[in-house]
């Protein structure tokens, strides 16, 4: 199961991050719309990401609810039919909550940044060090916390959770 060291953290801006990301990034800005429906999961977490009428992807993860930087393992499935699969999944499991967001994607080697503007919660940065077969997530760690530094993000500004968390916690 593929598998990836994730943070996030609460940000003044998107826009104050942008020119420290776009100075070490090898790739992006890329902008990308999302649509997360989260569903009922007894043994992780499961959401619908839909980025249009005809392109999404189902994705599995489980991580632990921590602060800082904590391993996730994840599936991702394509489809080409997010709306029926959302109601198939809605009618089936029931859903959790749903996440709106802006995300401006920057790749800097096998991590990506995501700079995200999160409907009804704010901003927010995510990094998701890719990790490779049999790799010590340590290295993963060192990676997300070197990069923070870069970026200049505090470890008190790291948050615990997902956005879906959040909303729910806020009411939204």
């Amino acid at each position: 199961m593929p598998r990836n060291i994730e943070i996030k953290a609460h940000i003044e801006s998107v826009d104050s991050l942008l020119p420290k990301a776009s100075a070490i990034a090898n790739e992006g800005p890329i902008e990308i719309l999302q649509d997360d429906t989260f569903f009922t999961c007894g043994n992780g977490r499961m959401k619908l990401r839909a980025f249009s009428e005809k392109e999404g992807e189902l994705i599995f993860y489980r991580r632990e609810n921590q602060q800082g930087p904590k391993e996730s393992f994840y599936v991702l499935s394509p489809t080409s039919s997010p709306e029926t699969l959302r109601e198939a999944l809605s009618q089936a499991y029931g859903q959790a909550g749903r996440v709106q967001k802006h995300r401006t994607l920057f790749l800097v080697g096998r991590t990506r940044i995501h700079l995200d503007r999160v409907k009804d919660l704010g901003h927010f940065l995510e990094l998701e060090v890719v990790l490779q077969e049999g790799e010590s997530p340590e290295v993963g760690v060192q990676e997300a916390h070197h990069l923070m530094a870069q970026l200049g993000v505090e470890p008190s500004q790291l948050i615990e959770g997902a956005y879906v968390d959040l909303l729910s916690q806020r009411g939204a």
